[in-house]
């Protein structure tokens, strides 16, 4: 078999795979819902979230007793041999999601002896185990270290346990919840000690710390006395129709959790986030980190697949259904303006700026000529130039807001964006979809060439003197800091590409860095003498791949990653993911996705070259 017939060989293998994970009927069919990693941590918190709950209506013990049961024996049996627990089942052991699961432990232990049949000697031993992890590795001090003057999950975390009585209420940092009582634009103004999306958590684990350990300043403690009906009222407003906030089982589990120990089981928020809980288990007892990330996952495959391998049928499905889950109204968590995308179909979901550019990404590719597609792309493309920070950069979900890591700009999310751009400005202005034909302004026009020119100027100011950037919502256990440069570059790199800008300094800069971090077998970790990963390893080949200077690394890059697909290992994850705040992940069809979308672009390059 020819080199070509090899790699074409490849691609089909590969897309098969991919269009296999395809949902086959409903409203849904044609699209992908993907399968994230079941997560110690979330199953940790909705155990200890059910067990509060039950405390105060022990009626529901033949409803949840079950579930309890079922998430402590997941914990047990996936506890690591450390003791200790990672976010996934691939994941290395860590303090943060070690001391939830020997919290929930010892919670069940500590409950009436009739109460929980589960808390049999094998859950006290991985509890004393889980302690002696705990305890080696620095614990509560070892807490606030890691997250420093972010208290979006430290704070959590040590709730979570005061809540299962390890830990004093009065070490536990309060959190202002009287400023849920603010009006949303009010929030970047005063340096929140939590990022945007955390406002529920915010207000309940505010209330709960009000409630258990009130402030000792007389005035204060009426502040927060006379704020908490209204920001209860807040959080009941903001809750979406699926009860799961941002459809996460741990944000959605600590706010049933700090309910439920204010005696506030019953309260509307408390059952809907209940029932979320209850609707979210899997079979062998465990929770994911979230329900799905649908949009994004079926936007990434759209995008990965070459344009000929896509079913007419199925290409317009997917159109429809994408253009539904855009944002037509503000959002009521965020505040966002109508016009973006979220992670998911679900309500839980808030826009971002990751899933809109791969959203208009996928839509542009799907129905370039489509007037509906292309009015929905041009409201994007305004959300988005909203959107953008003074620095230049994008943030995830809220301009202006940078007083935390999550909420600043960052050099993976602005390339996606830059790379949205450059798609409409083919499609719509240079493309047969004349500018004033449609009716777009030119004043949009001149805003996107602005906003591209600060945009680049970030990414240069960004790139740190290696050659690399680093990305926000991914990572690699194998690196120091938990950092993925690899998956930093790759993005950046595709911006440049992209914009026909690989011979700028920044750009040959990043390619150089890239190929110099090649392992000896061909693929990429997320830094230099890491573990290679099909995800790595793909992203890594297709931003190299239009680097003349690269060929050697790339050509090698193929053959082990033709080498994975042939013998079916690409099938198997890499916790690369990160979901807020260091919390770690894996999605099922991330490898298949990004070495589909590798080989089609190998493919191409060599069918150009032929």
């Amino acid at each position: 078999m020819s080199s070509e017939d090899r790699l074409r060989r490849g691609y089909e293998l590969a897309a098969k795979a991919l269009f296999s994970e395809a949902i086959p009927a409903g409203a849904a069919a044609g699209t992908w819902a993907g399968e994230l990693s079941s997560s110690p941590l979330s199953t940790a918190t909705a155990v200890t979230a059910f067990m509060l709950v039950m405390r105060q209506q022990p009626e529901r013990a033949a409803e949840l007793e079950p579930l309890i049961r079922g998430g402590l024996s997941w914990l047990v049996a996936h506890q690591n041999s450390d003791g200790g627990w990672g976010d996934t089942v691939l994941s290395h052991s860590n303090i943060s999601t070690t001391a939830l699961g020997y919290a929930s432990l010892h919670l069940a232990a500590s409950s009436p002896a009739n109460s929980l049949t589960a808390c049999d000697a094998s859950t006290m031993q991985a509890a004393a185990r889980a302690k002696s992890y705990f305890d080696q590795q620095g614990g509560f001090e070892a807490i606030r270290k890691r997250y420093g003057k972010d208290h979006t999950f430290s704070v959590p975390i040590l709730t979570h346990c005061a809540l299962a009585g390890l830990i004093p209420w009065r070490e536990i940092t309060p959190l202002p919840f009287e400023l849920g009582c603010l009006p949303h634009w009010f929030y970047r103004w005063i340096r929140l000690p939590v990022v945007s999306y955390a406002l529920p958590a915010l207000i309940a684990i505010g209330q709960v710390r009000h409630h258990l350990a009130p402030s000792r300043n007389p005035l204060l403690r009426w502040i927060r006395r006379a704020s908490v009906a209204p920001t209860l009222r807040k959080l009941e407003s903001i809750q979406p129709e699926s009860g799961g906030f941002l459809e996460a089982t741990p944000l959605t589990s600590f706010v049933t959790m700090s309910l439920a120990a204010m005696g506030q089981s019953d309260h509307a928020v408390a059952r809907a986030g209940v029932r979320f809980l209850i609707e979210s288990v899997r079979l062998d007892g465990s929770w994911p980190i979230d329900t799905n990330l649908a949009t994004w996952v079926t936007t990434l495959s759209v995008n990965a697949l070459a344009r000929d391998s896509l079913p007419v049928a199925q290409g317009e499905a997917i159109t429809a259904w994408l253009l539904g889950q855009q944002l037509r109204i503000v959002h009521r968590y965020t505040n966002a303006a109508p016009g973006g995308w979220a992670w998911t179909d679900l309500s839980g979901g808030v826009p971002d700026a990751d899933d809109t550019p791969g959203a208009v990404l996928a839509l542009l590719k799907l129905a370039p000529s489509n007037p509906e597609v292309l009015s929905a792309v041009e409201a994007a493309i305004t959300w988005l130039l909203d959107l953008q920070n003074s620095d230049g950069g994008w943030p995830t979900f809220c301009r202006g807001w940078g007083a935390l890591p999550f909420d600043r700009s960052t050099p993976d999310l602005t390339a996606h964006v830059l790379r949205a751009f450059r798609a409409w400005l083919t499609v719509v202005v240079e493309g047969d979809s004349p500018l004033d034909a449609r009716g777009v302004t030119h004043a949009i026009k001149r805003r996107v060439e602005r906003a591209v020119s600060t945009g680049f100027a970030f990414l240069a100011r960004t790139q740190r003197a290696d050659g690399t950037w680093l990305p926000l919502w991914f990572g690699n256990q194998f690196a120091p800091d938990d950092e993925n440069p690899v998956y930093g570059v790759s993005k950046g790199l595709a911006a440049y590409r992209d914009w026909g800008r690989l011979d700028d300094e920044q750009a040959q800069r990043a390619a150089a860095w890239l190929v110099s971090v090649q392992n000896s077998d061909g693929g990429w970790g997320g830094t230099v003498d890491t573990p290679s990963s099909t995800e790595e390893t793909a992203l890594a080949i297709e931003a190299l791949m239009p680097v003349k200077t690269a060929e050697a690394a790339w050509t090698r890059g193929l053959e082990w990653l033709l080498d994975r697909v042939e013998s079916e290992k690409f099938r198997d994850p890499a916790p690369i993911g990160l979901y807020f705040a260091k919390l770690w992940y894996f999605e099922r069809l991330y490898p298949i996705i990004f070495a589909t979308s590798a080989l089609a672009r190998a493919v191409a390059t060599r069918r150009s070259v032929g």
